[in-house]
């Protein structure tokens, strides 16, 4: 009877394997652009002046369908009006890469979660961006009164964790000097804010579906990928489709660049939906 039942366990241990492994994730590009979002603020460039919707870019953010659960990926300034444009109704957790204002600004808005859920919002975070968070939203963590905005924090380093049913595996790589988390979830890698990849995420890359990279402009910069370079690491990580994102006015006209990109690399732009396929890390 014992060995029975132990072999039953066995075989939903192996299926539930078998589902992380092949589980498809689906993504929606909330945001594209970088810090000061496109069009600038007073810019007359051509760029900023474009009526092409996909040269309107707000700042980066990742909706992720993956193992039953529904999550974000940085809350930046442009957070409410991304979820009203892609009509996210439900959320089941946040995630962040790292504590600039562009990418957490906007946590304040989970409040609609909230009070839609009946629950504190799940917020996966570093010691380092945990610090930045209440120290910037010092009312969410010290006022008891109805309304504020109810998180939980889950502390993340470099060790995978779980959301719903599916496994994340951070991507450590650095911002200059700072160090911020790309994830990778089943057969999908994200990757902003970055002008180097650790060898730690260069591991866990090995045999991704759709790589998402931060390809900021052509000329050289203290802390992004040019397009040069991240156009390097694409062809070194040899993903099945490549997408850049944090991308600035001065790259050029969205449809101009996309006509140079070889085969399997394209630019991203607000409100493009994929989906990885394959397998994830075990």
């Amino acid at each position: 009877m014992l060995i029975s039942v132990l072999g039953l366990f066995q075989q939903m241990y192996e299926m539930n394997r078998a589902y992380l492994w092949f589980m498809e994730v689906e993504f929606t590009f909330l945001g594209t652009g970088t810090s000061q979002g496109v069009p600038i603020i007073g810019c007359a460039c051509e760029v900023c002046q474009s009526e092409n919707t996909r040269d309107q870019r707000l700042r980066v953010s990742l909706w992720v369908k993956a193992g039953g659960a529904t999550v974000v990926i940085d809350t930046g300034p442009d957070f409410r009006q991304q979820c009203l444009r892609a009509r996210v109704d439900a959320l089941d957790a946040v995630v962040f890469t790292h504590e600039h204002k562009d990418h957490v600004a906007g946590l304040d808005d989970i409040r609609p979660f909230n009070f839609r859920s009946r629950k504190d919002m799940p917020v996966f975070a570093t010691e380092r961006v945990e610090q930045a968070l209440q120290r910037e939203f010092k009312y969410i963590f010290e006022a008891d009164y109805p309304g504020v905005p109810r998180v939980q924090l889950h502390r993340i380093a470099e060790e995978p964790f779980a959301i719903g049913d599916a496994r994340w595996w951070p991507l450590p790589v650095l911002h200059h000097k700072l160090p911020v988390l790309g994830f990778r979830i089943g057969g999908l890698a994200y990757i902003t804010d970055a002008n180097q990849l650790s060898p730690l995420a260069l591991e866990r890359l090995d045999g991704v579906d759709v790589l998402v990279l931060n390809a900021l402009r052509r000329e050289s910069h203290i802390s992004h990928f040019t397009l040069e370079q991240a156009l390097e690491w694409a062809s070194k990580i040899g993903a099945r489709q490549t997408y850049f994102t944090h991308i600035s006015h001065q790259l050029g006209f969205h449809d101009s660049v996309n006509a140079e990109l070889p085969d399997g690399v394209a630019l991203a732009y607000d409100g493009l939906v994929g989906t990885a396929h394959g397998v994830g890390l075990d």
